[in-house]
């Protein structure tokens, strides 16, 4: 029986994980955590599959991660969540989406009407200019 509660969580691959995630070398971790600290030693404890507690905290202080974040990532499961999720939303996924309540679809409208106001202006003026011509040719 593979129940998840039991799988054990690598705490030192997840603090690898999201260390490269964040752009943090091996060296600046070190460097952040103190004086007894090396690359070595960072590369010893990502190996580790349990970290202790108050060290678990330090690396989070300096990641800016919450503990947890450590303790509770399963990559497996996370990737069970995507791929399901993925498969689940396919047939709701539209590929070929109509745009109601689009800002762009707005700023084409917006613009033809404006073409056609300008269209009547000028049919206005036009008119006008015609007008005028008649009277001033009566005279």
């Amino acid at each position: 029986m593979s129940d998840s509660s039991s799988r054990q969580i690598h705490q030192g691959r997840n603090v690898k994980r999201f260390r490269e995630m964040l752009g943090f070398k091996q060296e600046a971790l070190a460097y952040e955590l103190g004086e007894d600290w090396s690359q070595k030693k960072i590369s010893a404890l990502e190996q580790k599959e349990e970290i202790e507690e108050s060290l678990l905290a330090q690396i989070a202080e300096v990641l800016k991660l919450p503990v947890d974040a450590f303790k509770n990532f399963d990559e497996e499961q996370a990737v069970n969540i995507i791929s399901s999720t993925f498969h689940h939303t396919q047939g709701i996924v539209n590929y070929n989406p109509t745009f109601q309540n689009n800002p762009i679809d707005k700023l084409i409208q917006l613009h033809e009407e404006k073409i056609e106001l300008y269209e009547r202006m000028l049919k206005e003026k036009d008119e006008m200019m015609a007008r005028l011509e008649k009277l001033i040719g009566n005279k």
